[in-house]
């Protein structure tokens, strides 16, 4: 696998994985939540978890391509974390602010 292509499939990767919280109403994307609805924290949380996963599978990409994985400082991670939210931005603009505009056009056409 070429660094392009592996780069090209880690920031993919992350798009979906920083998203998949938001249009998910499961926790963990297996359990159904007690009320329905999937609270905030449980969302973060999973960002916060899918975000780990990104890295280890970025981790793993470097260790395969590089054949060792290069020492990073504290602001790499800062950095990439800040990324990997506004990777999820999309999909936190449609679960708190687009969904609800497009349930109330669908009720105007009723």
């Amino acid at each position: 696998m070429s660094l392009n292509v592996a780069i090209a499939l880690l920031l993919t990767l992350a798009v979906i994985a920083a998203n998949l919280p938001w249009l998910s109403e499961r926790i963990f994307f297996v359990i159904a939540p007690r009320k329905g609805v999937k609270s905030a924290w449980f969302r973060l949380l999973e960002t916060v978890i899918l975000y780990f996963v990104v890295g280890g599978l970025g981790l793993g990409l470097e260790q395969k391509i590089y054949g060792e994985i290069h020492h990073q400082g504290w602001i790499f991670y800062v950095v990439t974390a800040c990324l990997f939210l506004v990777f999820g931005l999309p999909g936190f603009i449609y679960r708190y602010d687009l969904k609800i505009h497009l349930q109330r056009l669908e009720r105007r056409e009723r």
